[in-house]
């Protein structure tokens, strides 16, 4: 009769050094490199958003309106004829009509305005003039940004990624591997606008003295604008098998 007590000894033990191996023959198959990449481009701006608002005051709430929407009309016939100003960029705001005293004289301010999206915008200046000739009654901007900052974020993104790439190939080189594919991606960044937004303009920065009691419309040339850029900054943390 075999005495089988030496092989119930010897099983076990055989079976915690294969399970004390298999970690081991594992981690030598799955060696990997961490890195960071990132990128920050500087990217010209390419769209404005400026308003404009017209007020004027009557004596009656509908002289008010009515002498409001007349002029609002022609300020939003002057934008229409600038370049980079499509059918859908220009957007009327909210309506107001106020009743206020001059001494004891009731009178009543009516007011409206328009947002404007300009997709040229170092015509942001001539904007800007063509709306106040035009009777503009107040201004706000010009506020430059990327129309499309998806794109332009897309690319930091890619160049942060080469990045990464070129860093853990540098490293696998050092442990003696070769550069496997990325196994997780982890990213981040943004878009950080450098807007510039202008003081409010008066009516009366196109007003000239014209003949008794009255005054006469014609604006300067248009003010200098520099639509500057917007800083897109991308990061990714990149784990890469080594092989």
């Amino acid at each position: 009769m075999i005495d089988s007590m030496p092989l119930r000894r010897i099983l076990p033990i055989a079976i915690l050094a294969l399970a004390l191996l298999a970690p081991s023959v594992a981690a030598a198959a799955e060696r990997t490199v961490s890195v960071n990449g990132s990128a920050t481009r500087k990217v010209a701006n390419d769209t404005a958003g400026l308003g404009f608002g017209v007020s004027q005051e009557r004596k009656s709430r509908g002289a008010a309106l009515r002498a409001t929407s007349e002029r609002l009309r022609k300020v939003i016939a002057a934008v229409q004829t600038i370049p980079g100003v499509g059918p859908g960029d220009i957007t009327t705001g909210r309506i107001s009509v106020n009743k206020f005293f001059r001494g004891e004289r009731p009178l009543y301010r009516a007011s409206e305005g328009i947002s404007v999206v300009l997709h040229e915008p170092a015509e942001a200046g001539n904007l800007v003039s063509a709306a106040i000739g035009a009777g503009a009654t107040g201004t706000r901007g010009p506020n430059f940004f990327l129309g499309n900052p998806e794109v332009a974020y897309n690319a930091a993104l890619a160049a942060a990624f080469d990045q990464a790439r070129t860093r853990a190939t540098a490293l696998a080189i050092q442990a003696g591997a070769t550069l496997g594919p990325a196994l997780s991606i982890v990213e981040g960044g943004g878009v950080e606008a450098q807007p510039y937004a202008a003081e409010p303009v008066q009516k009366d920065a196109c007003a000239i003295p014209g003949p008794v009691g009255t005054t006469a419309k014609r604006c300067a040339a248009a003010p200098p604008v520099k639509p500057g850029t917007s800083t897109v900054t991308a990061t990714v943390g990149v784990l890469f098998a080594l092989q």
